[in-house]
């Protein structure tokens, strides 16, 4: 099951994960791991409090020039194991992108901007790879993740 995208015809920048965890599909959102840092780092990154419902967690997206949407619509997967996924359907990203003004894409970790670039077909577009928010990703500090997604959010850097 894969969710809609959250966007308006405002959004700017476009965040992607790669595909639901078991615990995000449980949720019924994106990024529903409660030890994943993605909703926390956001909402310290746009100075706000941290979302706890969807609603809250898609205001944050949208009042902030954001999008959010994954790489894959469909595929075969073992639990939450990015290495095992496999019959991939990409998401149409260039759909979302003439929705809405987005100029930069963040990919949320390595498997995400490895599918944005295989399956994706987006010339010109700016794309980010940066540290996955993954509680899989504990070698990455909450401190290096808030400089890292700050830059590529705020500054444009690289």
């Amino acid at each position: 099951m894969s969710f809609d995208p959250v966007y308006t015809p405002r959004s700017e920048i476009l965040i992607v994960g790669t595909w639901p965890s078991p615990k995000s599909r449980q949720t019924g959102f994106f990024y529903g791991h409660p030890q994943n840092r993605f909703w926390p780092l956001l909402a310290s990154l746009c100075d706000s409090p941290c979302p706890q419902t969807i609603e809250e967690k898609k205001r944050l997206i949208c009042e902030n020039g954001l999008a959010l949407w994954d790489t894959i619509e469909s595929c075969t997967i073992t639990g939450a194991s990015d290495a095992s996924i496999r019959d991939v359907v990409p998401t149409d990203l260039a759909w979302l992108c003439r929705q809405a003004p987005i100029r930069r894409i963040l990919c949320n970790g390595a498997t995400a901007y490895k599918l944005c670039m295989k399956y994706q077909n987006l010339e010109g577009m700016d794309i980010r790879r940066l540290p996955s928010t993954s509680p899989a990703n504990a070698a990455c500090s909450m401190e290096k993740l808030l400089v890292q997604w700050g830059e590529a959010l705020y500054r444009g850097g690289k």
